[in-house]
């Protein structure tokens, strides 16, 4: 059979090309994706060019093979139907709607140990936030927010609002949210933030006000940057206080990061530290496993019902049109995705 799949070309530059499939082997379904989720962060650097190309792709997902570079498929959210199965496949899996980490295409081949089923109860439209809540979630279990601390989240992007919601459950002193656009800022009001403001619009000395606790302790306790904006990491900095801790969760692909650690920071003992989807902190490992983590994105992604979070959706056939908007009006968009 032939499916229909996106290649990002060149810089600025996607197209769908038509491929020939083989039937499933042993072990294996074909599955016909319905949506599929496009990433505002890592999606924009490969489309910019910006993604550094002698790096490997994605060493835990066996679908993204390669390095990030020109020609390539890219993509890691779909949600499809089972629509035939291999020799050796359970028969219930047949017609089974399924999550799974592949490029945007139109069908793709799995093993069934690499799908994950879909509850009953969850709609497609909110399905395709599963990595994303399973990366808000290793953020949140990578900075161990704790009870009564100050805690600032620069960007609100989709996964900055998810990381707000489930702060926004915790009782917190302050939860301060920074992002450029006035949409996103109210967005992330709405989820819980005590108050969202634009970066660029207060110093730090500002924010620091808005930081000070009934302690009088000035800074953030806990500050996580989700902006994908270089320059929010030195920013970061200034408004966390001492002893404070700096979750990374963006990835800056090529762009430079000038930070200016030659003030305060020396004698102020903030720890800085990455955090990222594919792993799990070591200190984690004997309480955390992968399975948990996917277990407990479901349940958010049930009880958030983030496809509200959904700006615009394109049919497959327009996806260059799609990349287009999210590169030139990010401001007006928070999740764009694909229909087939």
């Amino acid at each position: 059979m032939k499916r229909q799949a996106l290649w990002f070309e060149a810089p600025y530059r996607v197209g769908i090309r038509e491929e020939e499939i083989s039937g499933p082997s042993e072990g294996e379904v074909t599955v016909r994706t319905m949506v599929s989720a496009i990433s505002a962060g890592s999606e924009l650097l490969v489309y910019r060019g910006e993604a550094p190309s002698d790096m490997a792709v994605d060493a835990t997902i066996g679908a993204l093979k390669g390095t990030f570079s020109f020609p390539m498929k890219y993509g890691y959210a779909a949600v499809g139907e089972v629509i035939s199965l291999g020799s050796g496949v359970d028969p219930l899996w047949q017609g089974r709607k399924v999550f799974s980490f592949q490029p945007h295409q139109s069908h793709f081949l799995a093993k069934v140990t690499g799908l994950h089923p879909m509850p009953s109860a969850i709609d497609i439209l909110d399905a395709v936030f599963l990595p994303n809540m399973e990366t808000a979630i290793t953020l949140l279990l990578d900075g161990k927010p704790s009870v009564g601390e100050q805690v600032a989240v620069f960007g609100q992007g989709v996964v900055g609002l998810l990381v707000t919601a489930i702060l926004a459950r915790m009782p917190l002193s302050c939860l301060l949210t920074f992002d450029r656009f006035a949409a996103r800022r109210q967005a992330s009001e709405l989820m819980g933030a005590h108050k969202s403001i634009d970066p660029a619009g207060h110093t730090n000395r500002e924010i620091l006000s808005l930081l000070q606790g009934p302690r009088e302790y000035e800074g953030a306790d806990l500050t996580y940057e989700v902006s994908g904006n270089p320059d929010a990491l030195d920013q970061a900095i200034g408004i966390t206080g001492f002893g404070g801790r700096i979750v990374v969760g963006s990835w800056y692909g090529t762009k430079d990061s000038i930070l200016h650690l030659g003030g305060s920071f020396h004698r102020s003992r903030i720890r800085i530290m990455s955090s990222q989807v594919s792993s799990i902190d070591a200190r984690l490992r004997n309480s955390w496993t992968k399975e948990r983590l996917l277990d407990l994105a479901w349940r958010f992604v049930a009880e958030f019902r983030p496809s509200r979070l959904i700006t615009r959706t394109f049919p497959f056939s327009q996806a260059e049109k799609a990349y287009s908007l999210l590169d030139k009006d990010l401001g007006d968009c928070l999740q764009v995705v694909l229909a087939y």
